[in-house]
């Protein structure tokens, strides 16, 4: 088997019809969906496959919808291969739920339990505290980083994501976003607004870290079978406390991403698959591998690519 990266999509890869295909065909992935709407306590079926998309991008309805999927793309690909094990796991933002359940940390119904009240949470504190999220490309993060630092007008704004050596989210206020926005473009920056109403990894978050906290401690996380390597620090963490303490963390700190997929390449992955919606994180890794790499990069979301990314793992 090639050594393998599995990684799994956060927040803005839904869509509507996401997980049909698995759906129309097999008895486990419907079951899975069943539980994932019991545990929420919303028809995420119909929200994954119907929408409104008014509805389907609602923080609250989004991080179990989007979750759910992510968990059958990984059932799916273990009934393909039962005795794989993946040399590395990671997900972006919301997707880490999903890797540290593919390591074993969380069961299935845990996983849904929590992403349901991260979701509220997170809605609670952007409708509290209006925010949004930019993208800036062209400029490394020393140089994101640089500019925030001089930054001394209006409102608060804060580096979200680190996605590849030039692409990093800002996150904040309207008024840091505005003011920053323009000292990127002075700097020859170009400066893109994301379609999201809360301003996520940003103090204007913080406030849900401490009742997160409260609610994981009601759930069991156990120690990862596989290595993960987690946002906040592109680090491997093996003790559970410890793991549960950077979750909740998480929701208000810096998506590492970029070091985190750079310290796989350093590592030797030949294969990354991105289990899950959408394409996102597949254009990022061809952004962040070298032009004449051999790695291979792949996203599987249907019953078909799924298929596909089990025949490449096998070799």
């Amino acid at each position: 088997m090639k050594k393998t990266a599995i990684i799994f999509p956060g927040q803005g890869s839904q869509y509507i019809e996401m997980g049909k295909g698995f759906l129309e065909v097999d008895s486990d992935a419907r079951t899975l969906m069943a539980m994932g709407s019991e545990k929420s306590g919303f028809d995420l079926q119909t929200l994954c496959l119907e929408g409104p998309a008014s509805d389907l991008t609602r923080v609250l309805h989004l991080q179990p919808a989007l979750t759910i999927i992510n968990l059958m793309c990984w059932q799916q690909l273990k009934k393909s291969l039962p005795d794989f094990k993946p040399s590395f796991l990671a997900g972006h933002s919301l997707g880490e739920y999903s890797a540290l359940h593919a390591a074993g940390v969380l069961s299935a119904e845990d996983t849904m339990l929590l992403v349901t009240e991260r979701g509220r949470l997170m809605e609670r504190e952007g409708n509290a505290n209006p925010g949004g999220m930019q993208a800036v490309l062209g400029m490394t993060i020393e140089k994101v980083d640089e500019v925030l630092a001089s930054y001394s007008g209006p409102g608060q704004v804060v580096v979200a994501n680190h996605n590849s050596e030039q692409q990093v989210v800002i996150s904040g206020d309207k008024e840091g976003l505005k003011g920053a926005g323009a000292l990127f473009k002075e700097q020859g920056g170009k400066v893109i607004p994301l379609k999201v109403s809360v301003a996520n990894h940003s103090p204007l978050v913080a406030g849900a870290i401490e009742d997160f906290s409260i609610f994981m401690n009601g759930v069991t996380f156990e120690t990862p079978s596989v290595p993960v390597l987690f946002n906040i620090s592109s680090e491997q963490e093996g003790d559970p406390a410890r793991i549960r303490s950077l979750m909740a963390k998480q929701i208000g700190s810096r998506v590492r991403w970029f070091d985190s997929m750079q310290k796989m390449i350093d590592n030797g992955v030949e294969l990354f698959i991105e289990l899950g919606p959408k394409n996102v994180l597949k254009g990022l890794m061809k952004k962040i591998l070298p032009r004449d790499t051999n790695i291979i990069c792949l996203q599987a979301d249907t019953p078909e690519t799924i298929e596909e990314a089990a025949r490449h793992i096998a070799g």
